[in-house]
């Protein structure tokens, strides 16, 4: 999201605005506009606005100091996502189209492939993904060693 603000507008954005919001409130109004059963999952926050402004989004990940921060906070949640009401999101830019089909991962890839954030922001979660994956079976090879040859 960061990476957005400096490449195509060089300032900070109101949550609202902020243009990972904007995107998780485009997928979340697509997804459930066209019923889809998947769970929309939001996540890379830098401040509790705008994870207030996603407030009803199916799943969000949340940091520890964020958590903390929301846990402070005595103002009320207000939801602003819900399946039923997504008629009613204005997002920026322009509202999506219907139902997108593809007919190829080729079309897929082209349409991908034209989204910036999107393609750095999935580098960066498989790459999160990867060394997760890493650490997790350097733990557990340390744990069976132990267990193995107390």
């Amino acid at each position: 999201m960061a990476m957005h603000t400096v490449q195509k507008e060089g300032r900070a954005f109101a949550s609202w605005e902020d243009p990972g919001v904007q995107s998780v409130k485009r997928i979340y109004k697509y997804f459930k506009q066209n019923k889809y059963k998947t769970i929309i999952m939001a996540a890379s926050f830098r401040n509790t606005d705008e994870i207030l402004e996603l407030a009803g989004c199916d799943n969000i990940t949340i940091s520890p100091v964020l958590m903390s921060e929301l846990e402070a906070c005595t103002s009320p949640v207000e939801v602003k996502l819900h399946p039923e009401w997504t008629h009613l999101y204005n997002t920026v830019p322009e509202e999506i189209p219907g139902r997108m089909t593809f007919d190829s991962p080729d079309a897929f890839d082209r349409m991908h492939s034209q989204d910036t954030m999107a393609v750095e922001k999935l580098r960066e979660g498989v790459a999160g993904f990867c060394a997760d994956q890493i650490k997790l079976e350097e733990m557990l090879l340390e744990k069976f060693t132990t267990y193995l040859h107390p």
